[in-house]
């Protein structure tokens, strides 16, 4: 790829898992990267709290797609594993019901296959099988076709890249087909489809409404899971330190108001001190409808569609905690499943309120498979349920969230865990705290839900509309997550370098780029 000219100069706007990826990207392609992020550390979403003295990542907590980030830093001329402590996870999660039920999903195919024999029988053990291999083809055809270059214009173009004679693979993606009802023709037992349906949360959307290309989750999963020595922070402080090298500076505590407009293009930033700083291209790493609400300014407002209401993602309730547990042989990733799955997602999408019994996710953050803190009696949890994304619309009460934590914590108790909540410190985050942190989302975590055949091709690109304004992170293509959103970052860098280049010497630009996966 050609570089940018040492004159250019790139701004971007957070610090997020997209943010920290452009700006590496873009200092070692030459560019004079300068980034900018209202926080005082990295990191995005991938915050961290303070617990009676001890840091808990606040955020996402699985750490998948090693092959994004190995790739990054060999670009870089640096090796992932000089910069991060990682180890593989034998057991993905440990799922648990009210009846006592609990599976163990394994990184070994084999080894799942043998609990879900045990657990549910031979017939959706050799379903569990036929899933895996369905969910592998489904990345196979979409993992550099999608995932790695910049969002396809259409199904047609989408089709054009798999390649027409290879239309029986794109047809095996099911997009017309739910996660829900596809997870069907593998699993009879109830509790299975629950469990791999799951995975449509994971970027913030309904098994019920979301397509069956999700199944792709599982393979991901299956590639490979890891837990990040330091916590997922320390995934954003890696790749800081991975842009400095490269000349990138950080302003930290810097609050970006608004986008300089000028004939027609993005020329920079004004700070809410009033500072402004030029730029030649404006990288913004912050929910896409932030820039549609005119948050940053009106001139800047129609670069990008905004995000309806009833469109947005999961948000969620979440507890950080330091607290003492009992009775239940926590792993590091713990998922206890109320009884009615469907009630859940309609309680959250189409009622807008929290349902009667949420399932709840539990991070043990410092236990790995043995199941055995390393701290004693008190440990670093997050507990998390999830919820409906109106956090602008509307505040939960004191009264109300008690309600819902009482909801959550006596599923947990059923199902066999006890904490200690009379000596737990915790600190909690409600959807409205959460707009508070990412503004214009309403609390919405992963931006636009992924509901439909045709919800993919509703978010927005790296380039939009307004010429020097690019977008970057979990609300724009590929999609949410940690992984995602750092391709997503990479993509904006390598439009913004192919833009910059193009203009300086006088050719038309590339119409559409890819980020190599190997």
């Amino acid at each position: 790829m050609i570089g940018a000219m040492q004159s250019d100069h790139v701004i971007v706007v957070g610090a997020g898992a997209g943010g920290v990826a452009a700006a590496a990207d873009l200092a070692r392609l030459g560019a004079r990267v300068t980034v900018l992020e209202r926080a005082s550390a990295p990191g995005g979403k991938m915050r961290r709290v303070i617990a009676d003295g001890a840091a808990i990542d606040a955020g996402p907590t699985v750490f998948t797609m090693r092959w994004i980030f190995e790739r990054l830093f060999r670009d870089c001329g640096a090796r992932l594993e000089d910069h991060l402590e990682l180890t593989p996870a034998d057991i993905l999660a440990r799922h648990a019901w009210r009846s006592g039920a609990r599976l163990d999903l394994f990184a070994d195919i084999d080894k799942s296959a043998a609990a879900i024999a045990e657990f549910a029988g031979e017939k959706d053990a050799a379903g569990y099988r036929a899933f895996c291999a369905r969910s592998a083809d489904i990345y196979k055809t979409l993992s550099q076709t999608f995932i790695a270059s910049e969002k396809p214009s259409s199904p047609i173009d989408l089709a054009w890249r798999v390649g027409f004679s290879r239309l029986d693979a794109l047809l095996r993606t099911a997009p017309l087909k739910s996660m829900s009802a596809a997870i069907g023709d593998y699993f009879e037992d109830p509790r299975l489809r629950q469990l791999f349906g799951r995975y449509a949360t994971y970027v913030g959307s309904s098994p019920f409404l979301a397509p069956a290309t999700l199944m792709l989750v599982a393979h991901v999963e299956q590639e490979g899971v890891w837990r990040v020595n330091g916590g997922m922070h320390a995934v954003a402080r890696a790749l800081q330190r991975l842009g400095e090298a490269h000349g990138a500076v950080y302003r930290f505590d810097s609050h970006v108001a608004g986008i300089v407009v000028e004939n027609g293009r993005a020329r920079g930033v004004v700070l809410s001190n009033g500072e402004r700083l030029d730029a030649d291209a404006v990288v913004f790493n912050g929910d896409a409808n932030a820039v549609a609400s005119c948050i940053l300014g009106q001139q800047a407002a129609g670069a990008v569609a905004p995000t309806p209401r009833e469109a947005r993602s999961l948000s969620a309730i979440t507890w950080c905690a330091r607290a003492a547990t009992r009775g239940f042989p926590l792993v590091h990733h713990n998922v206890f499943f109320a009884e009615d799955y469907a009630a859940e997602f309609d309680a959250i999408f189409r009622r807008r309120t929290l349902p009667e019994t949420p399932t709840v996710y539990v991070c043990a953050q410092d236990r790995g498979d043995n199941g055995l803190a390393d701290n004693g009696a008190s440990e670093r949890l997050l507990i998390l349920i999830n919820a409906p994304p109106d956090g602008d619309f509307r505040a939960f009460s004191e009264a109300e969230l008690c309600r819902f934590a009482d909801r959550a914590f006596d599923l947990l108790s059923a199902s066999g865990l006890e904490i200690d909540r009379e000596s737990a410190t915790h600190v909690r985050t409600a959807p409205h705290d959460f707009e508070k942190l990412f503004p214009a989302t309403g609390g919405a975590l992963y931006g636009l839900a992924s509901h439909g055949a045709n919800a993919t091709f509703q978010r927005p690109a790296s380039a939009t509309k307004l010429p020097g304004l690019y977008l970057a992170g979990g609300s724009v293509h590929p999609g949410a997550g940690v992984p995602m959103a750092a391709m997503s970052g990479r993509l904006a860098a390598a439009r913004v370098i192919e833009d910059l280049a193009a203009a300086h010497s006088g050719r038309r630009p590339r119409s559409q780029l890819s980020v190599p996966i190997s």
